[in-house]
């Protein structure tokens, strides 16, 4: 018997996301032949796959998370034919190597989002508009309520926090995202500071192999020590960043008494503080904010929208009564931010 008729270039299968023509998956679920990558977050990207295609800026985070895989690169913007499908990479600002994918056949052109971030910082390459018939959008953060404030302003707020604490003699622990947001962070606070930091930076061993795998792709970042490194007195002063995994581990109790904080666009909603039981929060997301979705897909100008992993019901809606066509695809990608997917119960 014959098989359905697939229309739309890209369809969810089993296994993930499928470019029929092209014969490959993006971001698979599961072990596929080929898989092209957008970035290395653990739901995105997952280890078993016999080919990986994704963007060269990443690839020493991606190997960092998945080990000896066969990987193939591509430079921002490099052009290449995958079985007629004519494939490209550009920056989404999520994490480092984070990549929109752009894909052209049959003169419709698809754009696969992946996880993207509008804001510009060094920590990685800043987003990139991209003209499409069809755009494949995150809607992780897709309500209103939620509108981020200028990193700049958030990473002061944050030095503030660190020089009240260590003044104090009090450690200051930051729970943040191990690939991506730590290192935004760490960026943001070299940035602000300079060499005049309250303390020393003290990184809990999940953030620091991935402090490596950033300053190996030529990412400049703040000197960080492990605990061991760090005289007893000195840990009194010193920001602690570590993932939330690692909120109620014994390596915490090196720290003594301390003030705890946690990084994430869900410190938006104040219930969210409350629930975790934590002195701050601080709201510092690697995703688009509400206004910034909106930006992103006007700035396509796709009459098409797909929304994938997130408050996509909400998303589609909107959309819908501005007179796009748009609609859902249902897909397993965690919310990392949060800090209680894939890579955080690896982190522990």
């Amino acid at each position: 018997m014959a098989g359905p008729v697939v229309t739309d270039l890209i369809v969810a299968r089993e296994q993930g996301l499928w470019c029929e023509p092209g014969r490959f998956f993006i971001d698979p679920w599961l072990p596929v032949e080929r898989a092209l990558i957008t970035h290395a977050h653990g739901d995105h990207a997952r280890a078993g796959s016999a080919r990986y295609l994704a963007a060269r800026e990443g690839e020493r985070v991606l190997r960092a998370r998945l080990g000896d895989i066969a990987l193939e690169t591509l430079d921002w913007r490099e052009r290449i034919d995958v079985n007629g499908v004519r494939v490209s990479f550009h920056p989404a600002g999520h994490v480092l190597g984070a990549a929109q994918i752009r894909l052209e056949h049959g003169g419709e052109t698809w754009v696969v989002s992946g996880d993207y971030r509008l804001e510009a910082d060094r920590s990685c390459s800043a987003f990139e508009p991209l003209r499409c018939d069809v755009f494949v959008t995150e809607s992780t953060f897709a309500l209103p309520i939620y509108g981020w404030q200028p990193q700049r302003e958030v990473i002061d707020e944050m030095l503030r926090w660190w020089t009240e604490n260590a003044d104090a003699s009090r450690a200051s622990v930051l729970f943040c995202y191990a690939l991506g947001k730590a290192q935004r962070i760490l960026a943001g606070f070299a940035d602000a500071a300079g060499a005049s930091l309250p303390g020393a930076i003290v990184c809990h061993g999940a953030v620091e192999s991935m402090n490596h795998a950033y300053r190996a792709s030529g990412v400049a970042l703040p000197d960080t020590f492990a605990v061991g490194d760090v005289e007893r007195a000195a840990l009194r002063r010193a920001l602690v960043l570590a993932p939330p995994s690692a909120a109620r581990s014994p390596w915490l109790r090196r720290f003594g008494t301390a003030s705890d904080a946690f990084a994430s666009g869900w410190m938006q909603v104040r219930g969210t503080r409350r629930r975790r039981a934590i002195d701050r929060g601080f709201v510092l997301s690697d995703h688009a904010d509400w206004p910034a979705l909106n930006t992103a897909i006007d700035a396509t100008g796709a009459s098409r929208v797909v929304a994938t992993h997130g408050h996509a019901e909400v998303l589609v809606r909107w959309l819908r009564e501005r007179g796009l066509d748009a609609s859902r695809l249902a897909t397993p990608y965690g919310d990392e931010d949060e800090g209680g997917g894939a890579d955080e119960r690896n982190d522990r």
